[in-house]
């Protein structure tokens, strides 16, 4: 894959992290339905061993921080291509969601001491560590509501409240915890997040939460947690007090482009599939499945709608790495919702495309619609972000809805 945004050091990165995918990652997929996790998570640790040995780890980071200090652009074009592999390949290169945004979070806003104790061994992918916004009381588009609290007693916050959908806590080492620590400030100036170890007295795991029927385990997981009584010193605050909504922005921002980048590989992987059985599979004597004008449909129009979500993607990731992410907020909102819509469209055809055997584990298509499906609500439901990008449109015409509420 090259394009007007491929650079030279992109175009030496490419062929070696596609190589590493196609022939380190993609074989494991033919066991995925039926390997334990457990399996999965020591073979992947030496595959790890591996990236760090060829100088491809922590693609995403910046040199200071033990990473290659690509651009947001060069990186998309990288994710795109770990997600061939898409239950793989970003793990192996310890640039999986939620610690891509973890790491990022925490390397702008982060202290020292934080840095120090975190982010380091969450760089060196000794740990993994978890997100914890969302609330079962309240809508989880809305971080301004939320009943968790942090109440500060000397030198420590005590955090009381019940979260779910925290990404990932199975198995992490710590939480980044968004939480109210003044409640009678205005609505974007009441919460702050705060880094809560998850073997502190008080974190208590209620369970991995079953999507479309699979619990998930590790880093593929969705926790429930309750925080009773939790104690944990107050120089584990990232940033400032009240500053919790704009530090949410500032993650999900870059982390809803991550996701994007992530899709596209995946759309392309189920096209790959999709063309594949389409080529091979004979309806009657003589007679291909790809002959019939509705696979054709399917085929041209997923074709041109990956390529338009690619170059939508890369124009924002790029604008992000001139201007950042506050300056392209409608850039985003449309990414997020158009290329969430596109991987379930083009994982459905390939589905359909494959009959039965496409609701089976005997190919990867039903794993992947059962964990894509969270597209279209993760970091924001589609309702939520073509609101905010018809507000913002509107605003320009004189029209400003918000105000007038």
């Amino acid at each position: 894959m090259e394009s007007v945004f491929a650079t030279e050091r992109l175009k030496e990165l490419l062929p070696k992290v596609k190589a590493f995918v196609l022939e380190e990652l993609i074989p494991l997929e033919k066991d995925h339905a039926t390997r334990p996790f457990k399996q999965t998570e020591k073979i992947l640790q030496e595959k790890r061993e591996k990236v760090k040995a060829l100088g491809l780890w922590n693609l995403h980071a910046s040199k200071e921080e033990g990473g290659m200090g690509l651009t947001l652009c060069e990186f998309a074009q990288l994710s795109e291509v770990l997600s061939i592999a898409p239950f793989y390949g970003q793990y192996t290169f310890n640039c999986q969601p939620p610690d891509i945004g973890n790491t990022e979070l925490i390397s702008k806003f982060g202290s020292a001491a934080i840095k120090e104790k975190f982010l380091q061994p969450l760089s060196e992918g000794k740990i993994r560590s978890c997100f914890s916004m969302t609330e079962p009381e309240y809508p989880g588009s809305n971080p301004t509501r939320m009943a968790t609290t942090a109440v500060r007693e000397g030198d420590e916050y005590v955090i009381n409240g019940h979260k779910w959908f925290t990404s990932s806590a199975d198995g992490a080492a710590f939480a980044v915890v968004m939480v109210v620590t003044n409640a009678n400030a205005a609505p974007h100036q009441r919460a702050s997040m705060i880094i809560v170890p998850t073997d502190t007295l008080g974190f208590e795991f209620i369970r991995n939460i079953p999507v479309f029927g699979e619990a998930g385990e590790g880093w593929a997981s969705h926790a429930e947690i309750r925080y009773n009584n939790c104690r944990v010193p107050v120089t584990n605050l990232i940033g400032e007090e009240g500053n919790g909504f704009r530090l949410a922005q500032e993650r999900l921002g870059p982390g809803r482009i991550h996701h994007c980048m992530r899709w596209i590989g995946i759309a392309e992987k189920a096209f790959d599939l999709l063309c594949q059985r389409a080529a091979t599979r004979e309806m009657e004597e003589g007679v291909m499945l790809g002959e019939k004008q509705f696979i054709q449909g399917f085929i041209a129009e997923s074709r041109v709608e990956i390529d338009a979500s690619r170059l939508l993607v890369l124009r924002t990731a790029y604008n992000i790495d001139q201007a950042g992410a506050a300056s392209v907020r409608d850039e985003i909102s449309g990414i997020k919702f158009y290329v969430a819509n596109m991987v379930l469209k083009v994982l459905d055809r390939a589905i359909q495309t494959h009959g039965a055997l496409g609701l089976s584990d005997d190919t990867i298509l039903a794993s992947l619609y059962q964990h894509e499906r969270g597209a279209r609500i993760w970091d924001g439901a589609d309702e939520v972000h073509k609101q905010n990008l018809a507000l913002s449109i509107l605003k320009k015409y004189g029209l400003d809805i918000k105000k007038k509420r």
